[in-house]
C-alpha cells in the first residue's frame, strides 16, 4: 500500500507542474520568446527521458522487438487520438496562440472545441504519469528522472496551453478546472501505472513502457516542437540541447 501511495504522490508532484504553468500562462504577460525557450527546454527534457527512461529501459528489459513494437504502438494510439480531436478543435491545444494559423478556436467558432482541449490535455498527460507509477517497479523506488522530466516538461505545457486557452475566450475557471482535472488524472495514472502492469512479465512491463515512450514521443513532436519553434531565435536549438543534457546528467547522476 505504501507504495501505491507513493506512486500516486510523484504523479500529483509532476502533474501539479501544470497547474503552476496554467497560473504563469493566464495571469501573466509571458513574452513569445520565453514561452518558445521553456517548451524547446521541455522538449529537450522529455526527448533525453524517452531516449535514456523509457524505450532504453524497455531495451534493457525484454530486448528489442518489444521495445520497437510497444513504441510503435504507443505512437499510433497517440496518432488516431490525436486525429480524432483535432477535427474537433483541439490541434492547437498546446499552442500560445500568438501566430494566427496555431490559434486555439473559441467555443463560438467550433463547439464542443473546449471539451476537445481537455481530452486532448488527458491524451498528452496520461503516458507521461503512468510511467512514473511503471517506474516504481523496479526496485520499488520512483524514478527521480522520469518525475523530475515530466514535471519540467509540465511547466511549459501548460504556460503555453493557458495562454492560448486565454486568447481563444476561455475563461479562468474552465482553465483552472481543464488543468486541476488533469493533475487528479495525473495522479490516478500513475496509481494505475504501478498496481496494474506490477501483474505483468518483465516483457508486458517493457512493452507497456515502450507504449507510452511512443505517445511522449508522438506528442513532443506533433504539440510541443511545433510551438518552440514557431517564433524561433538563435538560441532555440540549444535551448533544446540543454534541456536533454539537463535530463541526460540527471539520469546519469
Amino acid at each position: 500500500m505504501a507504495e501505491v501511495l507513493q506512486a500516486g504522490l510523484w504523479g500529483l508532484v509532476a502533474g501539479s507542474a501544470l497547474l503552476l504553468g496554467a497560473a504563469l500562462g493566464y495571469g501573466l504577460r509571458v513574452p513569445q520568446k520565453i514561452i518558445a525557450s521553456v517548451m524547446a527546454f521541455g522538449a529537450g527534457v522529455l526527448l533525453s527521458a524517452v531516449s535514456f527512461e523509457l524505450v532504453g529501459e524497455a531495451y534493457d528489459q525484454a530486448g528489442l522487438t518489444p521495445a520497437v513494437v510497444g513504441t510503435l504502438i504507443g505512437a499510433l494510439a497517440y496518432t488516431a487520438g490525436n486525429m480524432w480531436l483535432a477535427r474537433r478543435g483541439a490541434r492547437h491545444r498546446k499552442r500560445s496562440g500568438h501566430a494566427r494559423s496555431a490559434a486555439q478556436p473559441s467555443e463560438a467558432q467550433q463547439g464542443g472545441s473546449g471539451t476537445a482541449l481537455a481530452l486532448g490535455a488527458l491524451l498528452d498527460g496520461v503516458p507521461e504519469s503512468a510511467v512514473i507509477g511503471v517506474s516504481l517497479l523496479d526496485g520499488g523506488a520512483v524514478s527521480l528522472v522520469t518525475v523530475a522530466a515530466v514535471f519540467i516538461s509540465n511547466v511549459p505545457e501548460g504556460l503555453s496551453s493557458s495562454a492560448g486557452m486565454k486568447k481563444a475566450g476561455r475563461g479562468k475557471g474552465y482553465v483552472f478546472t481543464v488543468w486541476a482535472a488533469i493533475a487528479a488524472a495525473s495522479t490516478v495514472s500513475a496509481v494505475l501505472g504501478y498496481r496494474v502492469v506490477g501483474s505483468f512479465s518483465p516483457a508486458v512491463i517493457a512493452a507497456v513502457t515502450a507504449v507510452a515512450a511512443g505517445a511522449i514521443l508522438a506528442m513532443i513532436a506533433d504539440t510541443m516542437i511545433p510551438e518552440a519553434f514557431d517564433d524561433a531565435h538563435l538560441a532555440i536549438g540549444l535551448i533544446t540541447v540543454s534541456g536533454f543534457l539537463v535530463s541526460f546528467a540527471l539520469s546519469h547522476a
